[in-house]
């Protein structure tokens, strides 16, 4: 007697799916591409930048593109090139710390607020409503003149305000995920409030929060750049996006590169995570919706 042994198909595991998906994609595959070289710029500036992006070359003032200097060089003689790569330093690193804060305390927030709802709901409301009433920018700017110029306190009065966006999205998803049958099912089978929250509720509700992520990355950039072009963000001869331009806006008729190609780097950047936020909402939109 023969027996027959049924082989199953292999089924590729969901991450292998959705990495399949997901470079399937073009848009993912460009801001993809744009993020890991504007990260392996950011941590490895020394191995890109042909120069010191702080050596004065007073023999080398204002020069234009050329083959030893790609974007030129400003009105000391430094190289462009080498300060706009050593600037992804900074400004990845004010995408970064500009926005974690303000997703941790939303997040957190959004999530307790959206559980229990009640009085902690309506002074969440007020305290909503109290910060969106003035222009986020302006609400910045004025906290940054407070406390100071400098990328600490800059951190700090995106955290102040950026916060309540978090968790106001992470209110309302909380919100849809409790009133599904496995949030009800986690508290009949008496689990805690903090694992129904933090296991169930949260990872259902994760998807759009990651997605306002990278947009808002790419808004940070933008803030952080204004901000030192304003003088209130990066200080010289720290080089940074927004600092660079400043420094160029007044030589725009003889030397445009200075300004430019910062410019151009901000634009790419914000493109990458922008192209990335996309194709991230739609891969992680369930099917149906």
């Amino acid at each position: 007697m023969s027996v027959v042994t049924q082989i199953q198909p292999h089924r590729p595991g969901r991450f292998r799916v959705f990495i399949g998906r997901a470079f399937s994609r073009p848009s993912f595959v460009i801001g993809f591409t744009i993020i890991v070289m504007s990260i392996a710029l950011a941590l490895f500036p020394q191995i890109f930048a042909p120069y010191d992006p702080l050596a004065f070359d007073m023999t080398a003032i204002q020069q234009a593109p050329s083959l030893a200097h790609p974007f030129g060089t400003d009105n000391f003689g430094r190289d462009v090139l080498s300060r706009v790569i050593w600037a992804y330093r900074v400004d990845m690193q004010m995408a970064l710390f500009a926005t974690i804060f303000a997703l941790t305390i939303g997040v957190t927030v959004g999530a307790f607020v959206g559980y229990y709802g009640g009085i902690a709901d309506t002074i969440f409301g007020r305290c909503v409503d109290a910060i969106i009433t003035f222009p986020f920018l302006v609400l910045v700017i004025a906290i940054v003149a407070v406390l100071g110029p400098g990328l600490v306190n800059m951190y700090i009065a995106i955290t102040i305000v950026n916060w309540v966006y978090y968790a106001r999205l992470t209110r309302a998803e909380i919100m849809t995920q409790k009133a599904n049958d496995y949030a009800a099912a986690g508290r009949v089978l008496g689990y805690s409030d903090r694992r129904i929250i933090f296991r169930h509720l949260l990872p259902n509700a994760m998807s759009p929060i990651i997605v306002y992520w990278m947009t808002d990355m790419a808004l940070a950039i933008l803030l952080g750049s204004s901000l030192g072009y304003l003088g209130l963000g990066a200080q010289p001869p720290a080089a940074e996006w927004g600092v660079l331009i400043s420094e160029g806006r007044n030589f725009l008729l003889t030397a445009w590169w200075m300004s430019l190609m910062p410019g151009l780097a901000i634009v790419l950047t914000g493109l990458g995570f922008s192209l990335l936020g996309d194709a991230l909402a739609d891969l992680l939109r369930p099917k149906g919706r």
